[in-house]
Order: C-alpha cells, then structure tokens, then sequence
C-alpha cells in the first residue's frame, strides 16, 4: 500500500494507464483475428477493404508504445504480401 501522497497518486495513474493499455492491446489482437478469419475463408475482397483499417489500426497501437513498432511493421508487411500473392 502506497504510503506518501505522490506514490498514491503514482498508482492511481499507473492502474489507468493499465486499463488504456489493456483496450489497446485488445484492439490489436482483434484486428490481427479479424483479418486471419478473413484470410483463412479466403475472403480477399473483404481482406483488401479491411487492409487500411488494418494498418491505422496498428499503427495507433504501435504509436503509443503498447506493441512494438517492428513488430506491428512485420506484421502488416506479411499480411499485405499475403493479400497481394492470393489474388493473382
């Protein structure tokens, strides 16, 4: 239990930020699921709609911090490879 005045306002802060973080990263793992649905059904016509929203999606992840950014880059670099390979 937080004894000083600045460490309980510290965890108060801290406990938020967890939430926002949590939401964040649920969002991402959403849209990840979203569009390996959508892959796997072989849905390309949705799959290339939902590629935009894909990418803004993790990007506003990848840009607080939650998720690193390399990792949302790698992802959406071999989902976009995907997409372009299937619909040849």
């Amino acid at each position: 239990m937080p004894n000083t005045i600045s460490s309980i306002r510290r965890a108060k802060k801290s406990s938020l930020q967890t939430t926002v973080n949590k939401k964040r990263k649920s969002k991402y793992k959403s849209a990840i699921k979203k569009m390996s649905t959508l892959l796997q059904e072989g849905k390309m016509d949705e799959a290339k709609k939902f590629l935009s929203k894909f990418n803004s999606q993790l990007m506003k992840v990848a840009k607080t911090g939650v998720i690193d950014r390399k990792t949302v880059s790698r992802k959406i670099s071999r989902v976009t490879k995907k997409i372009n390979s299937l619909k040849k």
